[in-house]
């Protein structure tokens, strides 16, 4: 690989970020490399943020390393605490809190921020979210010494912090506008197997309706749903859902769609810049899970070294962790043709989604039929890859 006289800059040191900068590595044990973040730097999984509970770890026990030990492992200079503030695109220069800083390529990993609804009430500093790892340690704070959470939102997020936090001993009641758990996921009988195992650990369904408000009700909440009913609890989880993060690219002039968009080489378009993870929008696809993330690290990892190679994203089915109802889904996209063939014996589920040809085009299993490996397998075979 040729000298490099300025650094390759990765923006975000998340799953995301810190994955380019190992698979990197594994190509080129010296070209320059600076990590930028915001937070302290902490190498962690994030899916590891709903398991906190259950694993009886704090925010520090689901660290996986300091700051020093990546900069270590990775050669890389990273540094915390750094807001990139602007990108100047013909420059190819980065303005970090009133310092420019130049770049040969720049990789935006900058993930995905929770959606915050609107709501009326005076309880607004009681309704938290968790989408890092500081929200974690500020949530288990917040929450100890509580013993009713309010979660709104049923899906993926909102059940797997349902689940974790019942196991944490809290009394869990959830509130989701549609009628069932995990509604653009599941078929709904499969949605059914997972609120009966939440619901056997004493979780509390609220369908239908929204939350219009939350109050402050002493040390505790009062929140209002859209129906009139007041639910009184102690602490409000806000799980609605994520949202790329596009605003600096998007004042950068950069193509921004639902995400920062890219093609298959994960480029932007600006031939310099490349977006990865949460907040790339990749030749047309979103995809807020960890093995896209893994593939179109590796790709881009090659492309970055000098082999230009396009992002191949095989049939990857999303497990979802509820271990009261264990779920593995390959979603299918709203509108697709088809139908669902269901195969349930109370919780255990098996349903797959076939094309007018019968081909099967996604799936889901819940309870046993999701930890039959063999099953799954034979699946996922048949399946077409999202990105060949």
């Amino acid at each position: 690989m040729n000298a490099r006289t300025n650094p390759i800059v990765i923006i975000g040191t998340g799953l995301a970020g810190y994955n380019l900068a190992k698979e990197i590595r594994k190509l080129d044990a010296e070209c320059p490399l600076l990590l930028l973040t915001c937070d302290d730097g902490r190498s962690y999984s994030k899916p590891m943020l709903s398991t906190g509970y259950t694993k009886n770890k704090d925010a520090d026990g689901l660290a996986m390393a300091g700051v020093e030990q990546m900069r270590a492992s990775l050669k890389a200079d990273v540094r915390t605490g750094s807001r990139v503030n602007a990108i100047d695109r013909v420059a190819k220069t980065l303005q970090v809190d009133g310092e420019s800083i130049a770049y040969e390529s720049l990789v935006l990993a900058l993930g995905a921020d929770v959606f915050r609804p609107d709501l009326g009430g005076d309880g607004g500093e009681r309704v938290l979210s968790i989408n890092d790892l500081d929200d974690y340690a500020r949530f288990r704070t917040a929450a100890a010494d509580k013993k009713k959470i309010i979660i709104i939102g049923g899906g993926l997020i909102g059940c797997e912090f349902a689940n974790d936090l019942s196991n944490g001993g809290y009394q869990v009641e959830v509130v989701e506008p549609v009628g069932r758990v995990l509604p653009s996921l599941l078929p709904e009988r499969a949605s059914e197997a997972v609120a009966n195992g939440l619901a056997a650990l004493g979780v509390i369904f609220h369908f239908g309706h929204s939350v219009k408000g939350v109050w402050k009700h002493g040390d505790g909440v009062e929140v209002e749903l859209s129906n009139g009913e007041r639910l009184a609890g102690d602490l409000v989880l806000s799980a609605i859902g994520l949202r790329p993060r596009v605003s600096l690219a998007q004042e950068a002039g950069l193509e921004v769609g639902r995400g920062v968009k890219t093609d298959r080489h994960l480029r932007t378009s600006d031939a310099s810049i490349y977006a990865l993870g949460d907040c790339a929008d990749v030749d047309g696809k979103v995809l807020l899970y960890v093995l896209p993330l893994m593939a179109a690290a590796r790709a881009l990892a090659k492309t970055l070294t000098g082999t230009d190679t396009l992002v191949q994203y095989p049939a990857m089915p999303v497990q979802i962790k509820t271990p009261a109802c264990p779920v593995v889904v390959s979603p299918v996209l709203p509108g697709t043709a088809g139908t669902w063939d269901i195969d349930a014996d109370g919780n255990d589920v098996k349903a797959v989604f076939r094309a007018p040809d019968g081909a099967v085009l996604g799936f889901a299993l819940t309870g046993a039929r999701a930890a039959n490996p063999a099953e799954k397998t034979e699946l996922i075979q048949q399946l077409p890859p999202i990105l060949g």
